[in-house]
């Protein structure tokens, strides 16, 4: 045995053990060095650190976002409270009638632009105390006005113009036109005057007004622009109104002209445009369709329905081209310029748009007319209405209509 003292070791113990010795209870396993336990440890610990990177982002994104929407937030209901910014500054009219809750005013606020926050305006209205002062009335203000100065003009500026009653009837015109009855020539007076003769307005600003509507509305949109001589004839209802009556003619043309307007589109619900889109016509067509029966049955709502299914049944008939409607010619020739483009006695199918204000009862006549055999009709003095399938049988209760002096025919000379 060689002398390890002499090679610079120290001299190993008398009994011949190793130099170092493993102490009892601690094993080097077989299949796992202490290196690699050491090396699992420390990618355990970066696996650890990389997810809380992650969440630590997700939750700064997080309050960033919510920062930015609740100063976004301030700063827009700000604007709105002093009236700045967001495409302000117009001049705008508002009309509110007696009894209209503080809730609809907001809306209507919104509607004209001088809130963009109702609900905001509302409860600033409210905590004030100034919800129950606002008075009815018309209102002509700037949009770039605060909650404070509109509430301000709310309390103490309504109630300034005089109303009157006004009824339009149904079956009328934008303006007047006459008929032949039986030789006798009848003027039926159109909106127009109506609303001159009741002194709301004069004509010529009745119809700058008619002029100035937007036309970019689910109803309005359907309208046969061009091609009728009233944009908006039929779209104007027909009921008792309460139209204001002041110096401002252009002012209260305008008023009345909305008001009518906002009238028909009450009352055309979803499911009358759903409707005519299921007997395959445009809400145009059936307006047009809703006042020539209207022109045709008068006030004879319970004959609506039927005389509606022979027009349609006209309309898709192979052999009848035209609808032969008589209301049709004198409304056409009302018009000193007038082509014959609503002469149902010439032209196939429907004229371009309605000859005038038809009521709900013909409107809904319209959506859903009586199916039938039937492909004409004709009434006597008394108002009752015959019905046939053949032009034969037709001329034949005409002639005998005629003999007994029963006889009602309408036409233009």
């Amino acid at each position: 045995m060689e002398d390890n003292s002499k090679k610079g070791f120290p001299a190993g113990p008398s009994d011949n053990t190793d130099d170092y010795l493993i102490s009892e209870g601690f094993k080097i396993s077989e299949d796992q060095s202490e290196a690699e336990q050491l090396q699992n440890k420390i990618s355990g610990s970066k696996k650890k650190k990389r997810k809380f990177p992650v969440k630590n982002v997700i939750w700064i994104l997080s309050i960033i976002i919510v920062s930015v929407g609740l100063a976004f937030g301030i700063i827009y209901a700000g604007a709105d409270f002093m009236g700045i910014g967001f495409g302000r500054g117009d001049d705008c009219e508002m009309e509110i009638e007696a009894g209209t809750p503080a809730s609809e005013i907001a809306e209507q606020l919104k509607e004209e632009g001088a809130v963009k926050i109702p609900a905001l305006f509302r409860l600033y209205a409210k905590l004030k105390g100034y919800d129950s002062q606002f008075k009815y009335g018309l209102y002509t203000f700037n949009t770039e006005a605060g909650y404070d100065s509109i509430c301000e003009m709310l309390m103490t500026e309504g109630a300034k113009a005089e109303t009157v009653q006004v009824t339009i009837p149904e079956g009328t015109g934008i303006n007047d036109y006459t008929k032949n009855v039986n030789g006798e020539d009848v003027t039926v007076k159109g909106i127009a005057t109506i609303l001159e003769e009741k002194g709301v307005c004069s004509k010529s600003d009745f119809f700058i007004a008619l002029d100035e509507v937007n036309l970019k509305t689910r109803l309005l949109s359907g309208t046969n622009e061009g091609k009728t001589y009233y944009t908006l004839e039929g779209y104007l209802f027909p009921e008792t109104y309460s139209f204001y009556s002041y110096d401002d003619s252009a002012e209260c043309a305008r008023l009345a002209v909305k008001r009518m307007i906002e009238e028909t589109e009450s009352r055309i619900t979803d499911e009358m445009y759903e409707q005519a889109e299921n007997l395959g016509y445009s809400m145009n067509e059936i307006l047009t369709m809703a006042s020539i029966v209207q022109m045709e049955a008068g006030e004879h709502t319970d004959e609506m329905a039927k005389v509606a299914g022979v027009f349609y049944n006209r309309l898709n008939s192979d052999d009848i081209k035209t609808l032969g409607s008589s209301p049709t010619c004198y409304y056409g020739d009302s018009f000193k310029y007038d082509d014959g483009r609503y002469n149902t006695y010439d032209i196939e199918g429907l004229p371009p748009g309605p000859l005038c204000s038809p009521g709900i009862d013909a409107i809904k006549a319209a959506l859903y007319p009586e199916k039938s055999d039937y492909y004409y009709f004709v009434t006597d003095s008394k108002g009752n209405f015959y019905y046939h399938k053949t032009l034969a049988e037709q001329e034949k209760t005409i002639n005998k209509l005629q003999s007994n002096n029963e006889w009602i025919y309408e036409y233009f000379d």
